[in-house]
Order: C-alpha cells, then sequence, then structure tokens
C-alpha cells in the first residue's frame, strides 16, 4: 500500500496482524468481543505484557554465587 499523490518513497506496509490480537484477546485473555473491540493498541500491549520493562541477565558472579549456593545433588564445585 502506498500513498497516492505523496512524494514519499514507496515503503511496504505490513498487515496488521489480526489473528495474533484476535486469539491473545479472546483465547488467552479471555475477553468478550466486546471487551476486545473496544480496547486501545495500548491496551493491548499491556495485557499481552509488552510494556513491561526486561530484567536484566544475572550476571556471571550472580550466577557462580548461585550455583554455590544450591549445588546439584552428586555433584561437586
Amino acid at each position: 500500500m502506498t500513498l497516492t499523490g505523496s512524494n514519499a518513497p514507496e515503503t511496504p506496509v505490513s498487515a496488521f496482524p489480526w489473528d495474533a490480537v484476535l486469539t491473545l484477546g479472546l483465547a488467552t485473555l479471555r475477553w468478550r468481543p466486546r471487551d476486545l473491540w473496544a480496547a486501545t493498541p495500548r491496551e493491548l500491549a499491556a495485557a499481552a505484557g509488552l510494556t513491561r520493562p526486561a530484567l536484566a541477565a544475572p550476571s556471571r558472579a550472580d550466577l557462580e554465587r548461585l550455583l554455590a549456593a544450591h549445588p546439584d545433588p552428586g555433584t561437586s564445585r
């Protein structure tokens, strides 16, 4: 899809992921259809967990500390 009469370069537009949104809203979240259609994209993103900040991975030192504190049975470190 491109804008007619526009001086902008032709850029392809990807289709909206309707199947994923419907599956999320109706099957995963089990919202009523009217609630799904009333939701904003921001609300859908929040419900999908896309607005939470990503947690930092543990450092190597943290991992070593955990391994030392909780060794697997039958192994020695």
